[in-house]
């Protein structure tokens, strides 16, 4: 840096300093610098001190940092001192805290990749954009654009957009948007749609033309320049492509991590779809030319969904299916290709495996034979001048040569589909001016670098070369046009560079010479290289290497390897191979190899056909194919192309974009600053800042110059010359008068000046802050001292008193306590005595009472002890007695058993021994057979002698019982004796109990009075807090009570706000009903000026404009307009005729010829229907046929069980009614009783749909019979039988659920049914012809009885009956003949008919006679009462001085209110006189200013009321269809004319009104007079033309908004946002080259009061125009939503209004626009509300933006902004003053957290098209018809009133 800013490095002076890492590093000074200094004292930001070392042999001072206010800037060129630190901090600040991607350099745009995708390119976006000034508006790619169409269309003159950057950059999105931005803003000049068709170009050349690589998942392979063709009127009509170096090496090689073009993914993603099965692909992975960067995949994107945009693409510019899948087919074939192995046969030859399956598949494919490719991709032919020869070749060169053939097929696809879609995109028209934009590759540099970055490097150069001239000769403009002396610049100039590599015995020159030469090689040509170019200061050989040369670009050095440098640039293709292709069956490849011998021009395609490693090469025309020599190298293609190139750009005025890849990771919003600016070096932005920075930089308009720096200023020194002004004080602060200069309209500074008298501001302001901060510490020192001193002399005067008042409350106390203490001396004295009597007293009782209880106690004990001793020993003793008696029986047991056993033991011996005795003697059995006789003997003889002892017994035992009954009498007596005797004793015993009882019940008793005594004691206890308890509980119940209140008051509040939200979410639905019915109506009156538009567009030159609207409200309303019909409108017709373009007929014809093939389609589609449906019925019948049998068998069966089922149901259904009628009458299914009544109406209700499905089966059943035996005569053996059976199974059909068995019936009644169909269509034709022969009869008798109805009404009263009635007997006579002609048999019935009306007639006759005479009675009366009142009023009147009985002469006083009944007749050819003077030819100005408000509406209207009156429906419906058509069309004529719109519209409202005040609907009559319900119509109901004239009303209404808009938009920006309302408050900052259009208030700006002017005279107008004040509301409120979206939508675009004092300014305006609605009565309108988001978003502005505490602040404050448009306000947040603090990016993300869930739409800006609904409250007249005048200046004296 030079030293000319010495006394700038003062101490806190902030520098940059170089850094390894972040490039620049900020630093501080933290001591002055003096010249000689060797170093700096420096801090840096992290507080780290340094010590910066000055180079000793410059000593240049690191670049000193800009102040912060001018940090953030949208313009590179606005900074104070230009560097390239300022460049990447500013840079930096706004991508990463602002989240902005574009800046401007001067005159370009740097475009910041974001790698995420944001909001900033909607529709919205592009329409606020639209229309602006580069520099009013945030920097934007649509700025861009806007600027370039801008241009062309005002200078005339082609434009161009060059986008340039590195891979990765973002450059194809760029020109994409730029493209979108043509598209939308201009539209097309054709119904082509051509807008789209190039949009649809983007992803057809993104499929073939770009690939991911590590850099970008989209990069583009290939550079293209794009000419959009414009018209005369500047729209759309075609576009035309270029391509540039196609990178046909990625066809056959690809990194790791990088990818084929992306058309192979799509099509191997999409190799599952049955179109695309021919193709036989597979996955990506196994193909050789996809599967070599192992990436197949991109994350995030569908490649089968990306081929369908492609091939809608295709479809879009007319490429069809048939060549769409052609292309698709030699895609797959190259892949195929790739994958064709090719082995060693030998070391110099190779072989492909014999059936090799994937060349089979190319082969098939392309359409040639397997031999002739084998052959020819291993072997080559070889020409010497005497004979030709085939050589073998090696597997490597085979290899090379198979790729080499599939880039040249790759290429050659490419150009073919380049240049289809330049046919598509050919403009039908002549072309008048293009804007173009070029997307072509940066400068480029790896570590080994070759061919292709060597072309892409030397366009760079080109380019680079013409920017530079651009922006020194925009330079040496602006200081010629200012006037500024010119100084010579010096910038640098590449042309040496160029001259190295495009000039004679240049690289390329040498390069094509070694191509030429028989054994040329790389290291040949590089030999030359050094030798040649030696001498060149550019030129470098590498130290290490011989195959190597640099070249000093201007960007960098760059190393090229010169290995396959000759090869690429002859890019050689086997001959051999290309003639096996031109012989293919497959036409499309034919077609892409037909010019193979020709040589493309350099205008043509041939740079589509260059590549980065392989490009194609396309032999000179003039020249034989076969010679190599002649052919032209890629490097001399590329040349031309380039030089063509840039003769188009230096043609046009060029607007560049340079794109800036922030990283290599694609992290979204990352900076890396060492990328960053080796980019910026290479792009020229940094060139442009040095070229800015060598002249005058900093450019300030004489009015910003004064407006910033007015506060350096004093009074005497403000002239009124602002120019002198600035000159004087300039001349004061800046002694150097080479510092800057002063121009025609701009101040001229050098660089660091500004900041320099930004320094000077500052100190001025931080002086006056701080003798403002003394002030005010002053005052507020010696107001707290103040407030202090006053507060002492009041706290000692109030304690004092109170030191006072406690000596006096001191002494009292001391005399009050004596006394007080002889008292209680003497109490406590006596209470100590009284409590020791009492206690001695109590212990006595206490201890006697317990001596007797003890004694008592002792006593006790002992009694109860000897009972229970008692009672122990007698337990004892029983215990012993049980337990011995227990023994004994054990032992008795236990003896018992003994024996037992023992007894039993013998008896088994004794057992034993007799059997054993029976074994061994056998013989004694006779023996015991004797003794056992004598045994038997003996048992009887034991019988008798015991029947006797059981006799004696029983006669010993009846005496034993005798006498034991007297033993026990007598045992009795002496018990009864012995119990008396101790009765005696027991009674003693208990007397002496019952006296210890008795004296124990004293005890008990004395013990219970004492319980009772305590129980009343806690029974009083308890009650007392039962008391407390229920006085609590009343309290509880009272606040339950209060709660309940309040609960049940926040239910009403509740319920309250709920019907309060539905009603306000009813009053949103009905409000989008309405926004949308008006939507429809601006959509229809849209396609009706489109209409319109179109019959201007087709008719002859100079033929007469017809009315816009005129025969279409006819045909959306279907009324006839006798002014249609006139002859103006028949002029126009037959002009419209005449003027009928050819091309369009000829159109329509085509049309109609394509329609009528379409319906001949479908007739036959239909017939083949009808003959596929006759043979599926014969199919269905043959098989009805054969499963007939077995299915009726079935039904058969069925039909039993149903019938059994229905018997059971029918007794069920019996029972149950018998169970209801003979219920009780207590129960509750009583008859009567409503249960009853309910089931009973059921059952009768089934009853009788039970009936009805019987008659059902009935019929059914006839119709199948009758069937049956039509299908007799079919089959008449087969049939006949079937048919018996089937019919005898039908007639057992007896119930509706039998319903189910008709399906197979109803397939056979289906032609009979066809045939009724067919029968009943023939009838209905013939009937609709009857009726409309009826219709026809009926209007002409509506015409005739219209008639005899006029002539009726010109009769008196009594004759109109009686002719009225002689007409209707005539009628009826005449209808008698009729029918009586026509069918003589019915005239009987038709006299009796006659008859019948005329006696109805008779007695009507006599009814309205009687009504007749009874309303004469009352007019006599009321003519009585009349005439009485008038009397009295004149009696009333008379004078005292007046006799009473002197005579009254009469006086005719002429009562015009009694005879004009407010209706006005007029002829029917005066319909287009009254429409022309009262609508088309009117003055609104004169009527509204001299005439009562809404005149033309009464006239129109009273005219109306006379054809209601003579019932003349044809006159009305004319008139009113006149009527809207001509309110059209001046509407159309004059629609930009305020005051013509709001008059009609005004008048359509007042129009509408009367229509609904005298339509005679009770609801519109309630504020009516008599006399004005006495107007209302009588004959018609309009109402459907109510619906018209308000569907009219609305249309007038959304064009007064509309052109309100038009009027207010130029003044909204200026006067809300950009004008000073308050002086002062802030200063212009510096804007860099792209300056503001009104930055500073001129003197011819619009400013707030111009916006409040504009609004009052709309105001005005309107009332003077009588429009409702509904309506005035309506449409108020409208404009300031305007206003505010407008004003919102500017500043979300404008970083350089987000300021503190910018919010002040609109917080002021909206302040002022209050104000106004205030003044007008308009605050209820609901307009202030449309404010809330402005108003929020500059409260936004001006709240502190810090803590925790001011986010939560922000978000509960800036409810009506979306949380886009607050981050967005946070983001753009820009300091204008040093004071002010920017905006933390984790404050903004504190904010994004808490508006997270925030609900909202994420749009950012406002629409400005929104048009709130429009209503239209009914507002009756109080005027009189018969009271309005028609003056005469309107030319109405044709009309008569009545």
């Amino acid at each position: 840096m030079n030293r000319e800013l010495e006394y700038m490095f003062v101490d806190c002076a902030r520098v940059w300093i170089p850094d390894v890492e972040e490039v620049w590093k900020s630093a501080e000074l933290t001591k002055d610098y003096k010249n000689g200094d060797l170093s700096l004292q420096l801090m840096l930001e992290d507080g780290t001190n340094l010590e910066h070392k000055l180079d000793p042999k410059t000593k240049n001072l690191p670049y000193l940092r800009n102040p912060d206010i001018l940090v953030g800037e949208n313009d590179l060129t606005a900074l104070s001192y230009l560097h390239e630190p300022a460049v990447l901090h500013n840079l930096k600040v706004r991508f990463i805290d602002s989240k902005l991607i574009y800046t401007y350099c001067g005159i370009v745009l740097v475009a910041i990749n974001p790698y995420e995708t944001l909001p900033i390119y909607g529709t919205d976006i592009i329409n606020a954009y639209s229309g602006q000034n580069m520099g009013d508006m945030d920097p934007h790619i649509f700025a861009v654009a806007e600027e370039a169409y801008k241009q062309m269309a005002r200078d005339e003159r082609n434009q161009s957009i060059i986008v340039s950057g590195e891979s990765g950059a973002g450059k194809t999105v760029s020109a994409k948007y730029a493209m979108r931005y043509f598209a939308t803003v201009s539209g097309s000049a054709s119904e082509a749609n051509v807008e789209e068709k190039v949009l649809a170009s983007n992803p057809i050349m993104e499929a073939i033309g770009n690939a991911k690589t590590t850099r970008n998942d989209n990069s583009s392979r290939f550079g293209k320049y794009i000419e959009i063709g414009f018209d005369n009127r500047y729209r759309i009509i075609g576009a035309n492509m270029r391509t540039y170096l196609l990178e046909k090496s990625r066809v056959v090689f690809q990194a790791d991590e990088e990818r084929n073009y992306h058309i192979f993914y799509q099509l191997c993603a999409s190799s599952h779809l049955p179109e695309f099965k021919n193709l036989k692909l597979s996955k990506a992975n196994d193909f050789l030319y996809t599967r070599q960067g192992r990436s197949p995949i991109i994350d995030g994107v569908d490649d089968t969904k990306e081929l369908c945009t492609t091939r809608n693409a295709f479809s879009l510019l007319g490429i069809n299916e048939s060549y769409q899948m052609g292309l698709f087919q030699v895609l797959a074939a190259i892949l195929h290709l790739g994958n064709v192995e090719i082995r060693d046969r030998d070391s110099d030859s190779s072989m492909i495996p014999p059936n090799n399956d994937h060349l089979t598949k190319f082969c098939e494919l392309v359409g040639i034979t397997y031999e002739d490719m084998a052959q020819w991709l291993c072997h080559r032919k070889l020409k010497t001048a005497s004979e030709t020869y085939i050589k073998t070749l090696p597997r490597l060169q085979a290899t090379n040569a198979r790729d080499a053939l599939s880039k040249h097929i790759y290429a050659k696809l490419f150009n073919w589909i380049v240049e289809h879609v330049n046919k598509a995109l050919v403009a039908d028209i002549k072309q008048h001016s293009f804007i173009g934009v070029l997307d072509i590759y940066g400068f480029e540099t790896f570590e080994i670098n070759s061919f292709e970055q060597f072309c892409i490097n030397y366009a760079n150069e080109k380019l680079q070369q013409q920017f530079n001239m651009h922006v020194f000769k925009l330079e040496q403009e602006e200081y010629m046009k200012e006037q500024i002396p010119w100084t010579l610049i010096d910038f640098y100039d590449n042309q040496p560079c160029i001259n190295l590599i495009e000039a004679k015995m240049g690289i390329l020159d040498l390069l094509d010479e070694e191509c030429r030469m028989p054994k040329g090689s790389d290291d040949s040509w590089a030999q030359k290289l050094y030798t040649h170019l030696k001498t060149c200061s550019l030129f470098e050989k590498p130290r290490m290497s011989n195959r190597a040369f640099i070249i000093q670009h201007f960007a960098d050095k760059v190393e090229y390897q010169c290995e396959g440098f000759l090869e690429k640039n002859k890019d050689t293709v086997n001959e051999e191979q290309i003639k096996v292709l031109k012989a293919s069956k497959f036409d499309l490849l034919v077609e892409l190899f037909k010019d193979e011998g020709k040589a493309t021009s350099p205008t043509g395609q041939a740079p589509g056909t260059g590549g980065r490693t392989r490009l194609s090469v396309k032999p000179d025309k003039s020249r034989d194919s076969s010679s190599k020599e002649h052919k032209k190298t890629v490097g001399c293609q590329f040349r031309n192309s380039l030089q063509m190139l840039m003769e188009t750009l230096n043609a046009t005025t060029p607007h560049y974009v340079r794109c800036i890849k922030p990283n290599d990771f694609k992290q979204a919003f990352s900076f890396d600053p060492m990328r960053a600016v080796q980019q910026l070096r290479a792009c020229g932005v940094l060139e442009t800042i040095r070229i800015s920075a060598a002249g005058f930089p900093s450019r300030w308009t004489y009015q910003e110059f004064f407006s910033r720096y007015r506060v350096l200023m004093k009074q005497k020194d403000v002239l009124s010359d602002k120019k002198l002004t600035c000159r004087n004080v300039l001349e004061k602060l800046v002694q150097d008068q080479d510092k800057y200069q002063f121009g025609q309209t701009k101040i001229f500074f050098r660089a660091g000046q500004v900041a320099y008298l930004e320094k000077l501001r500052a100190d001025k302001l931080r002086a006056a802050c701080i003798r403002i901060q003394k002030t005010i510490r002053c005052w507020l020192a010696r107001k707290k001292y103040m407030r202090m001193r006053d507060a002492a002399i009041t706290i000692q005067r109030f304690t004092r008193g109170y030191q006072a008042r406690c000596l006096a409350k001191f002494i009292r106390r001391t005399l009050a306590a004596i006394v007080i203490q002889k008292y209680q001396k003497m109490y406590v004295a006596r209470k100590r005595y009284r409590q020791k009597q009492t206690a001695a007293l109590a212990i006595q009782t206490i201890l006697r009472a317990y001596m007797a209880r003890q004694k008592y106690q002792a006593l006790l004990r002992e009694h109860k002890a000897v009972i229970i001793q008692k009672h122990a020993r007698g337990w004892l003793a029983r215990r012993w007695y049980k337990r011995c008696l227990s023994s004994i029986v054990y032992l008795q047991c236990c003896f018992r058993r003994m024996r037992a056993r023992r007894e039993l033991k013998k008896l088994k011996i004794e057992a034993r021994s007799v059997e054993h005795f029976k074994k061994l003697n056998k013989g004694m059995e006779n023996k015991i057979m004797q003794l056992q006789r004598k045994i038997d003997e003996q048992t009887k003889e034991n019988k008798c002698v015991n029947e006797k002892l059981v006799g004696l017994e029983n006669t010993y035992t009846t005496e034993s019982e005798r006498l034991r009954g007297e033993l026990g009498r007598l045992r009795g007596v002496e018990e009864d004796a012995r119990s008396k005797g101790n009765q005696v004793s027991c009674l003693l015993e208990e007397l002496e109990k019952l006296r210890k009882e008795l004296s124990t019940t004293q005890q008990e008793k004395k013990i219970i009075e004492d319980w009772v005594q305590t129980y009343k004691s806690e029974m009083e206890k308890m009650v007392s807090e039962l008391k407390d308890q229920n006085g609590l509980l009343k309290k509880e119940k009272d606040d339950l009570n209060r709660l309940i209140q309040e609960q049940s008051q926040q239910m009403t509040e509740k319920m309250a706000r709920a019907i309060a939200a539905e009603t306000q979410q009813l009053e949103t639905d009905l409000n989008e009903e309405r926004s949308r019915y008006q939507n429809l109506l601006t959509e229809h009156l849209r396609l009706e000026e489109k209409y319109d538009d179109l019959k201007e567009h087709i008719s002859k030159p100079g033929h007469r404009r017809t009315d816009s609207t005129h025969s279409s409200n006819e045909s959306e309303y279907t009324y006839n307009s006798e002014f249609a019909e006139s002859e103006e409108g028949s002029r126009a017709a037959e002009d419209l005729t005449r003027g009928m373009d050819t091309s369009l007929t000829l159109k329509l014809q085509k049309r109609l010829t394509e329609l009528e093939q379409e319906k001949q389609s479908l007739r036959n589609e239909l017939e083949n229907k009808e003959e596929q449906f006759q043979r599926a019925r014969a199919r269905d019948e043959s098989e009805f046929k054969k499963v007939r049998g077995a299915e009726l068998e079935y039904e058969s069966l069925k039909r039993q069980e149903l019938e059994s089922e229905n018997k059971k149901l029918k007794h069920d259904l019996a029972e149950m009614r018998k169970s209801l009628l003979g219920g009780t009458a207590a129960s509750a299914g009583a008859p009567g009783s409503p249960a009853y009544k309910v089931l009973l109406d059921q059952l009768n209700s089934s009853c009788e749909e039970l009936e009805v499905r019987k008659e059902e089966v009935l019929i059914l059943r006839s119709q199948l019979v009758s069937q049956k035996e039509a299908m007799q005569h079919k089959d008449e053996k087969e049939t006949m039988t079937e048919v018996a059976v089937h019919v005898e199974d039908i007639s057992k059909l007896k119930d509706a659920d039998e319903l189910k068995q008709a399906y197979l019936g109803l397939k056979d009644t289906n032609r009979l049914l066809e045939h009724q169909l067919q029968t009943q269509r023939r009838n209905y034709d013939s009937e609709v012809e009857s009726l409309r022969g009826e219709l026809q009869n009926v209007k002409e008798e509506n015409n005739r009885q219209q008639q005899l109805l006029a002539q009726n009404l010109q009769l008196p009263p009594e004759a109109r009956i009686e002719a009225s009635l002689q007409h209707e007997i005539t009628r009826l006579t005449h209808e008698n003949l009729e029918q009586v002609a026509d069918d003589p048999t019915a005239s009987r019935e038709a006299r009796v008919i006659i008859l019948r009306r005329m006696v109805d007639l008779m007695e009507q006759l006599e009814k309205q006679d009687r009504t007749i005479r009874k309303l004469k009675k009352q007019l006599k009366v009321y003519s009585k009462r009349i005439g009485e009142m008038g009397a009295g009023q004149a009696e009333g009147q008379t004078s005292p001085g007046q006799m009473v009985d002197e005579p009254i002469h009469p006086v005719n006083i002429p009562r015009r209110e009694k005879d004009f009944q407010g209706m006005l007749e007029y002829k029917k050819e005066d319909e287009l006189k009254l429409v022309k003077n009262l609508i088309l030819e009117l003055k609104p100005r004169g009527v509204a200013v001299n005439l009562i408000p809404g005149l033309p509406a009464y006239i129109l209207f009273m005219c109306l009321r006379h054809a209601d009156y003579v019932n003349d429906d044809q006159k009305v419906r004319t008139l009113l269809t006149s009527t809207i058509n001509s309110i059209k069309k001046i509407l159309k004529k004059r629609g930009d004319d305020f005051e013509t719109v709001s008059f009609w519209l005004a008048n359509t409202c007042r129009f509408l009104h009367c229509l609904k005040q005298y339509s005679g609907d009770e609801v519109f009559m309630k504020q009516n007079t008599s006399r004005q319900n006495e107007h209302c119509l009588s004959n018609f109901d309009l109402t459907e033309y109510r619906s018209v004239i308000s569907d009219l009303a609305i249309q007038i209404y959304q064009q007064l908004i509309k052109c309100m808009e038009n009027i207010l938009y130029p003044m909204i920006v200026s006067g809300m946002l950009e004008h000073e309302t308050i002086q002062g408050v802030s200063g212009a900052k510096p804007t860099g080259l792209r300056k503001r259009t009104s930055s500073i208030a001129d003197e011819g700006m619009n400013t707030l009061d111009s916006i409040l002017r504009q609004l009052n005279a709309f105001h005005s107008t309107m009332c003077q125009h009588g429009t409702d004040p509904e309506l005035i509301k309506q449409v108020v409120k409208q404009q300031f939503y305007f206003i505010g979206a407008v004003t919102l939508n500017n500043l979300l675009l404008r970083k350089d209004m987000c300021s503190w004092s910018k919010g002040m300014q609109i917080r002021y305006n909206v302040s002022q626009l209050e104000e106004w609605l205030r003044d007008k009565g308009l605050m209820n309108c609901g307009a202030k509300e449309t404010l809330e988001p402005l108003i929020q978003a500059a409260q936004l502005l001006q709240v502190k933006k810090k803590t925790d505490e001011d986010a939560e602040a922000i978000c509960s404050m800036c409810l009506a902004l979306t949380t886009a448009q607050i981050v967005k306000v946070l983001n753009l947040y820009t300091p204008v003053n040093e004071f002010e603090e920017r905006v933390s990016v984790s404050f903004i993300r504190t904010i994004q957290t808490r508006l997270r869930d925030r609900y909202g739409s994420p749009q950012l800006l406002m629409d400005t098209k929104i048009i709130y609904p429009i209503t239209f409250p009914f507002n009756p007249s109080s005027l009189a018809l018969e009271t309005v005048q028609i003056p005469s200046s309107l030319n109405l004296a044709f009309l008569t009133r009545v």
